[in-house]
């Protein structure tokens, strides 16, 4: 389980978010939105932490298989449509000496990384208050 504390303070958007494993980043809006710039949207965290996960995945399974992958690099954009019927479009690369088996077999391994499984099952929030 994973578990977030976050402080919002009189610095308009900014967001200081810490994690369990002692990890620490800011999340903001950019100027033009009267945000501060200090750091990403909380809608770019979010893609983030599906392109952190699916390298990581990637990388995990060609290790194991002892696949010569060098770098796996993963565009992700998000579409927004008044955060209704938003979808999220990713891109994927991997380099190294890979035959084409082993490159469509990573494609398919990309969809397997647990954000990716979240995100498209619609999971569920529940809100506590306090």
């Amino acid at each position: 389980m994973a578990k977030i504390t976050s402080i919002g303070t009189n610095q308009k958007y900014k967001v200081d978010i810490k994690s369990e494993t002692g990890h620490h980043i800011i999340s903001d809006e950019p100027k033009d939105l009267d945000g501060g710039n200090l750091g990403m949207m909380p809608t770019e965290l979010l893609i983030a932490a599906l392109a952190g996960c699916t390298g990581a995945t990637l990388r995990m399974y060609a290790d194991r298989k002892e696949w010569p992958l060098e770098d796996v690099h993963t565009d992700i954009e998000l579409i927004e449509n008044k955060f209704k019927d938003a979808r999220i479009i990713k891109t994927l690369r991997v380099t190294g000496d890979l035959d084409e088996k082993q490159r469509q077999r990573l494609y398919q391994i990309a969809d397997k990384c647990p954000v990716h499984k979240m995100l498209a099952s619609g999971l569920e929030i529940e809100t506590i208050t306090k």
